[in-house]
């Protein structure tokens, strides 16, 4: 029976403490993007946001309009219990594909690789659905295959380009030089610019 990676199951992992993705922290090549946006009123939208350290991070250096979401309660309430400032009315306890928008900043940290590969391409699309125009998906993705049933779900560049190019200009899509150290040499940083 295929496993279905919903609300269910991920809260399950959260409170076995089954979150071998979770980094404890922002992670570097993130943390290098969000250091050089000067415009701190974009709203900025993290779906499948885990404990939200780059929510964390952006809102601590005064950008307030942060969304974040997820489909298990676990994450959110761990998140507003370490940033307890943080609006109440941002934190989105909702699938993905049913949020709105417009958002002018979509980040990606391990929700792509979460979800299951045959929603790649309603990702891709969803994304730029929820973007107001001139809008970007950045963030990272694993270039590589697990040898393990995900998820994480592995795959590569030229797989995810077909996803993305109907919607987005790819400004940058190529190797992280600067991931951290358990996932070097496996990420792409993505700067995707909706068309």
């Amino acid at each position: 029976m295929k496993q279905e990676f919903n609300a269910a199951y991920w809260q399950q992992r959260y409170q076995n403490n089954q979150t071998g993705w979770d980094t404890q922290g922002i992670t570097t090549p993130l943390k290098a993007y969000f250091d050089q946006l000067t415009n701190k009123e974009l709203r900025i939208l993290i779906p499948g946001c885990g404990n939200a350290y780059e929510a964390e991070y952006l809102f601590k250096n005064g950008f307030k309009n942060v969304f974040v979401a997820d489909v298990a309660p676990s994450p959110l309430e761990n998140f507003a219990d370490r940033v307890q400032d943080f609006p109440k009315e941002q934190l989105l306890l909702q699938n993905f594909f049913d949020l709105q928008g417009p958002y002018d900043l979509i980040v990606e940290q391990t929700f792509f690789c979460a979800i299951s590969p045959d929603l790649r391409a309603s990702y891709a699309r969803k994304c730029a659905e929820l973007l107001a125009p001139g809008g970007r998906v950045v963030g990272l993705l694993f270039d590589t295959e697990f040898t393990h049933e995900g998820p994480p779900f592995g795959g590569s560049a030229d797989e995810y380009r077909k996803y993305f190019e109907p919607y987005f200009k790819l400004i940058h899509f190529e190797k992280a030089y600067n991931s951290i150290a358990p996932r070097q040499g496996r990420e792409l940083f993505i700067n995707l610019k909706k068309k």
